[in-house]
């Protein structure tokens, strides 16, 4: 296969990226206004961005509750990832399963090397073979165009600035300006502010990101219309699962390949476009390979 590297998504992760870099050094800033030393500011961030980078993705499993399964007890479901790989000119990722009615999967890892792709006991129950291949490919898709790793480290800069805005909040709140209460307030309220653009940042990331994977999954399978079936099956099939599986996966959202909603503020702040506007692109991807 002909692999058509994506020029916006490429753009769009080298802006984030310098975005964030700019939002870096405020932040920096921020806690060096709090008081914070040289050395501490420095462990500090290292530790953070350490255990982001090397322990995202073990984390994001176990958030899932999944873990990683042999060929022995997933024989078809390893054949089809590693068949799949091989058509993207990937190395067949760590295969793992997460005993969960939520039909979904997701792919986590910094590099190809290391990449990981978990499938739900939910989304293969609910979708027929070539639908599970179009998911799949979506998610190697995503491991091809490194996405993965970007939101990693896009995600860090967010969460670590509304650990901030907490801690100032709780411990910070009854402080006046006599007794230096006025430099947490501002350090908050910076933090409040690096954590919203960030998160506005991802947002953006994310959502043209799967359109790339869609497309990229398209490529790699040939078949379009099936993980536009797919796609259908997954959001309705979530109507289904009760609310309380639903809620405790939700923070998982900008890795799933179907966001789990929750209102029409969460649509508006989703980390996915439309599903209907993703199955109209694929339908016309599937149009343009009829006729060529």
């Amino acid at each position: 296969m002909k692999w058509k590297a994506d020029r916006g998504l490429q753009a769009r992760m080298g802006l984030t990226m310098i975005l964030l870099l700019v939002l870096y050094v405020v932040f920096i800033g921020v806690l060096a206004y709090m008081g914070v030393g040289t050395f501490m500011l420095i462990l500090i961030m290292a530790v953070f961005m350490g255990g982001q980078f090397f322990f995202s993705d073990k984390l994001a499993l176990r958030s899932m509750g999944a873990h990683e399964v042999s060929e022995e007890e997933y024989p078809e479901l390893h054949a089809t990832v590693g068949r799949l790989a091989q058509q993207a000119d990937l190395p067949k990722p760590t295969i793992a399963v997460a005993n969960s009615r939520v039909p979904n999967a997701f792919a986590t890892g910094r590099s190809p090397g290391s990449a990981t792709v978990c499938a739900t006991t939910g989304i293969m129950n609910t979708l027929d073979r070539e639908e599970l291949e179009g998911v799949l490919a979506h998610e190697l898709a995503h491991v091809k165009n490194r996405d993965v790793m970007v939101m990693t480290i896009a995600t860090f800069l967010s969460t670590l600035a509304f650990m901030i805005v907490r801690w100032g909040f709780l411990f910070g709140g009854g402080g006046n300006r006599d007794q230096g209460g006025a430099p947490i307030i501002v350090a908050v309220l910076v933090s409040l502010v690096v954590g919203v653009v960030s998160f506005l940042l991802i947002r953006v990331l994310s959502r043209y990101r799967e359109y790339a994977a869609d497309r990229g999954g398209a490529m790699i399978t040939g078949r379009p219309s099936a993980l536009a079936s797919a796609l259908m099956k997954i959001d309705n099939g979530m109507a289904r699962v009760p609310d309380d599986d639903l809620r405790t996966q939700a923070d998982m959202n900008a890795f799933f390949i179907i966001p789990i909603k929750s209102g029409a503020i969460g649509k508006l702040l989703s980390t996915h476009p439309s599903t209907e506007n993703r199955i109209e692109r694929l339908r016309e991807m599937e149009k343009e390979l009829e006729t060529a």
